[in-house]
């Protein structure tokens, strides 16, 4: 927030939502839901896929350090040769 000079105070009226919303959000506590990424592209003038791509990214970090182990124990599926058709 301080990057935008803006606090979560402000960006909340700005955008129609609550303080508690955007400082969950800040502090990781709630994901950016498709109708929120459609109010921060609008007012932030950036594409909605922005902050979709950012939260899925940000789902997936989160997925893969808590099942690290288990998904580094997949082997990755070998290649088979071509598929010939009859």
């Amino acid at each position: 927030m301080e990057l935008f000079q803006i606090s979560q105070t402000e960006l909340a009226s700005e955008l129609g939502t609550t303080f508690r919303t955007i400082n969950e959000i800040v502090n990781e506590k709630r994901n950016i839901s498709p109708e929120m990424a459609l109010k921060l592209s609008r007012y932030f003038s950036t594409d909605i896929e922005l902050w979709l791509h950012l939260q899925n990214k940000f789902d997936v970090y989160k997925i893969y350090l808590k099942k690290q182990e288990a998904i580094n124990k997949i082997k990755p599926m070998k290649r088979r040769g071509e598929i010939k058709s009859h």
